[in-house]
């Protein structure tokens, strides 16, 4: 019989199971506090359980849905994790450290079917969606390795988070009542699933939404994200301007920037008119060069230059922190580095 796993479960559903085990109740909110505020890797390390609970904890459930298999490490402590699954599968996961805060990248799909042409993701296609405990174990698995609590979560590793909306969903809200990270620290990144859009406005949660732009028309956008030839960027932009509306939350355009494709002076101006009014932001990213794709980074002067176009239309923008450039920390590399990309 395959072992019962208890991240991803909350405390009451780990103080039923301890029942179960013919435990008292307080044991199994004893076990979840060493699981979401501790982040233990083994039963032996929880000191208010004796041995021999311990013991037959480890016989009938283990702790994580998966373990790290591998690590590239930054000179300016951007680590990226690879963590695998029983099924053979593997998935990405990069911890951020800053001054402030501790933030982590996460996966929500192992392998990706947008197929972005500028990302590492989607070489490989898409497998399958990761369950909510598995989307959890990453937050986790990373705290443990960190030595800090996680403040900060961005579903924005591999996969198209909205794609897996009821796992992805159920994790922020165990993120939130589990773990204790703010709704307000966690951001959900998509390439604009219009209808999953409307649908987590409907949720009314205040977390941050991503929009992955990349693109201030249709025919770039298309280009450069398949996928768009089914929602189009006017519909897209609609679909944001409700969410913004029902939520009172202010959006996220991600822009990467890549040379000589869509840092032009036009594309800077056609997007400062595309996004004008909306309570949003627009995060500049420079392209990650990602090996074996034809895309590269602009000259900063040219970063400078779109960057200031698009402020001078009174739109709030931001430049992403480069970080992690030694470990190529754009998503998939390390998981195509270490041959997860087909079996």
């Amino acid at each position: 019989m395959a072992k019962k796993i208890l991240v991803g479960m909350n405390k009451e559903e780990i103080q039923q199971y301890v029942e179960y085990l013919e435990q008292p109740g307080y044991r199994g909110r004893q076990i979840a506090d060493w699981i979401y505020k501790k982040s233990v890797l083994d039963f032996s390390e929880m000191k208010n359980i004796s041995a021999l609970f311990a013991k037959q904890l480890d016989e009938t459930s283990r702790i994580h849905a998966g373990k790290i298999i591998d690590i590239a490490k930054s000179k300016d402590g951007t680590n990226k994790y690879l963590i695998g699954f029983d099924d053979g599968n593997a998935i990405e996961a990069v911890l951020l450290p800053y001054s402030d805060r501790i933030s982590v990248c996460i996966s929500t799909q192992v392998g990706c079917g947008v197929k972005c042409r500028f990302c590492a993701t989607g070489i490989n296609g898409f497998r399958r969606n990761l369950t909510a405990a598995e989307i959890i174990d990453e937050v986790l698995l990373l705290q443990h390795e960190s030595g800090r609590r996680i403040s900060h979560v961005v579903y924005m590793g591999m996969g198209e988070p909205l794609f897996n909306y009821e796992n992805v969903l159920d994790s922020i809200y165990k993120l939130n009542n589990e773990l204790e990270i703010s709704m307000r620290r966690i951001t959900v990144s998509t390439v604009g699933i219009i209808p999953r859009i409307k649908m987590l406005a409907k949720e009314n949660i205040p977390i941050t939404l991503a929009i992955s732009l990349h693109a201030p028309n249709d025919d770039l956008r298309k280009r450069l994200i398949p996928i768009a030839d089914k929602y189009p960027l006017d519909e897209l932009i609609e679909s944001c301007k409700l969410y913004v509306k029902q939520t009172g939350r202010r959006i996220t355009f991600e822009y990467l920037l890549i040379k000589d494709v869509n840092d032009s002076i036009s594309a800077a101006h056609e997007l400062g008119k595309l996004l004008r009014g909306i309570m949003a932001n627009v995060n500049i990213i420079p392209y990650n060069k990602v090996e074996g794709l034809p895309f590269s980074k602009p000259e900063t002067k040219k970063i400078d230059m779109f960057k200031g176009i698009l402020e001078s239309v009174g739109l709030t923008v931001t430049q992403r922190m480069e970080k992690g450039q030694s470990v190529s920390a754009a998503c998939g590399q390390l998981r195509l580095r270490n041959k997860f990309g087909g079996k």
